[in-house]
């Protein structure tokens, strides 16, 4: 529809480009340079995209503004390319970000669970759930939150499945592109988030700031998958992200 019927090869590639990068959360410049094309073509084909696909658009405003607290104004993507990264305007109203910590893992598991039966009961499907965590170490408490609430889970791998009626549990990498009515991000811990290791392993300055700005993306984008319904949660301490979270 941007470039109309005759599109060319490369045509249809740049809006490809550019449809994958809106689904990633890019601005305008970054789609375009990217894709290819002018900002007028880029921002054309995301006019485009929204039309069709509103529910991208339909972030509730409080957890798009609880979220954007984690990261600078300004962020640089690999290539060292700085964007702007406010101008997205959410009109959508819903609940409050919760951001929650417990005393043990046993307790924040219990807590996930009953936010998830709260959210079920309030006619949220399971497919329309998703749990997150930092990596596949943490994987077995959102599995026992799912459990705990008497459902199944469905593990999210980088192969496209059909949760069917099972609630998705994942990595925070595996977040991107997708979307939930309702997100928990849980083990938000201390030496977690940012990850102790990648912290250890680093050799100057320059590389700790790497980490921790890739570590905090990690969240957002975490965090950014929820439509309606979004809850962080941890053990005390908690990472010192969550601070940036109003906690």
């Amino acid at each position: 529809e941007v470039f109309g019927p005759d599109a060319t090869k490369e045509e249809r590639y740049a809006a490809k480009r550019v449809v994958f990068g809106r689904l990633y959360g890019g601005g305008i410049p970054t789609l375009a340079r990217q894709a290819g094309v002018t900002e007028s073509v880029a921002a054309s084909a995301v006019d485009v995209l929204d039309a069709m696909t509103p529910g991208l658009a339909n972030w509730s405003h409080q957890i798009r503004q609880a979220a954007d607290r984690l990261l600078p104004r300004v962020v640089r993507d690999v290539d060292g390319v700085e964007e702007e990264r406010f101008g997205t305007i959410s009109v959508f109203n819903g609940p409050d970000p919760a951001v929650q910590l417990y005393t043990d893992p046993k307790a924040e598991i219990a807590a996930v669970s009953k936010w998830i039966s709260d959210a079920l009961a309030n006619g949220v499907a399971p497919s329309e759930i998703g749990v997150f965590v930092r990596s596949h170490n943490e994987l077995d408490r959102a599995r026992a939150a799912v459990a705990e609430a008497g459902r199944d889970a469905f593990v999210l791998s980088e192969r496209s499945e059909d949760p069917a009626s099972r609630i998705s549990i994942g990595t925070m990498h595996l977040a991107k592109g997708l979307e939930f009515k309702a997100v928990a991000v849980m083990a938000c811990d201390d030496e977690l988030l940012p990850l102790q290791s990648r912290i250890e392993a680093v050799a100057d300055e320059v590389d700790l700031d790497d980490v921790y700005e890739t570590e905090r993306q990690l969240l957002y984008v975490a965090c950014t998958r929820a439509r309606d319904r979004l809850l962080v949660t941890g053990v005390a301490p908690g990472s010192e992200f969550l601070r940036d979270l109003g906690r």
